[in-house]
């Protein structure tokens, strides 16, 4: 006696082919090659912290690393982001002389953190009052009221871009 029908046998091998592909899928996309660290919530919580290292793709001497939730298999869409950026090499007159200076700034760096349309994004804007770059980090989805945000800088102070600005180096 045959169990089943003629219909379940390819149904099943079908899912089974989209659920190998789905993890596939997921196992590239958490392989990014600027992750830097990965710490568990606990051991009942399948929410992690992750941690990049990003560098300004115009200013190779500033490397920003941003910490934020990633909530595997969980319904909840955490916002929450932390940055800090840092000197991480030289920075000269014409690195700076290539950046948009705008009161806006410029995205150096954007990331899908849901199917829901949220994603992060990191935006450099130059304060040329007090030659120092502003790295702000933030969520374009609204969570609790509040668009979700952090902010970082690098101020320019002994490089070769402040001394080109004509103030002296002490």
């Amino acid at each position: 006696m045959k169990i089943g029908n003629q219909f379940g046998t390819p149904l099943i091998k079908a899912s089974g082919k989209l659920i190998a592909a789905g993890f596939i899928l997921f196992g590239l996309t958490a392989c990014g090659g600027d992750d830097v660290g990965k710490v568990s919530l606990g051991l009942f919580t399948t929410k992690d912290v992750i941690i990049d290292a990003r560098h300004d793709p115009k200013l190779p001497g500033v490397t920003c690393h941003i910490s934020r939730i990633e909530a595997n298999l969980s319904l909840a869409d955490p916002s929450d982001m932390s940055i800090s950026c840092r000197q991480t090499g030289p920075i000269s007159a014409q690195d700076i002389a290539g950046i948009d200076k705008s009161k806006n700034g410029e995205i150096i760096f954007k990331q899908s953190l849901s199917i829901l349309f949220k994603s992060l994004k990191v935006r450099r804007i130059y304060d040329a009052e007090n030659q120092t770059l502003l790295y702000l980090s933030y969520s374009t989805k609204e969570t609790e009221g509040s668009h979700k945000h952090a902010l970082s800088t690098v101020p320019l102070y002994n490089t070769g871009a402040w001394q080109a600005s004509g103030v002296p180096v002490q």
